[in-house]
């Protein structure tokens, strides 16, 4: 009898092992009861650094689609920060709007393009509240070449309610907004 001998396993899926290749990685980190923490931040970090790559990659190794992570918003965080760097108080949690906007590199383009977000937020019936420069680390990133080339400028825009609108009524007011503002952007002949 041969010792080397394999016996063949009945599939019984559509999973085949020899599929398996290198691609693009998603990674989930959560707290099952939904609550919020640091600690989950750091975990979704560890995953992020331990996968080969979690987009599209380009002809340098450290040029590729990017990467992030989706949280809520972390009110108390920002509203500490808002107020260190700007100066400013933030209204309650459920009536502010923050938004990450990237930006062109261009300091007219940008100018051009927050002048026109700015009407449409005072178009839709709630308060700017100002704009926060994000920081980015592109040297701690190890960003490439190609990368940095096309690195956007990074901002956040805040958002408050109108006076007497609840939550639900705000998020929609914040998503025409954006929609809005993607579209008046995206036909812009000056950008």
């Amino acid at each position: 009898m041969n010792a080397l001998k394999t016996t063949a396993r009945k599939r019984n899926s559509l999973y085949d092992p020899a599929y398996e290749h290198d691609s693009c990685g998603v990674g989930l980190v959560a707290h099952i009861k939904g609550v919020p923490s640091r600690a989950i931040v750091d975990d979704a970090y560890a995953v992020l650094k331990s996968m080969e790559h979690r987009a599209g990659v380009g002809a340098q190794p450290n040029s590729g689609d990017g990467a992030g992570m989706l949280t809520a918003l972390p009110y108390n965080f920002l509203a500490r920060v808002v107020s260190k760097e700007l100066g400013i108080e933030l209204p309650a949690s459920g009536a502010l709007g923050a938004g990450l906007v990237f930006l062109p590199r261009d300091a007219k383009e940008r100018a051009l393009c927050k002048r026109e977000v700015e009407m449409l937020v005072v178009h839709h019936g709630q308060r700017l509240i100002g704009w926060r420069a994000v920081p980015v680390c592109p040297d701690e990133a190890d960003l490439g070449a190609a990368a940095r080339r096309a690195e956007p400028h990074s901002e956040q825009l805040l958002v408050g309610a109108a006076p007497g609108l609840d939550q639900d009524a705000f998020e929609r007011q914040l998503f025409l907004i954006r929609k809005a503002a993607s579209h008046k952007l995206r036909t812009q002949a000056a950008l």
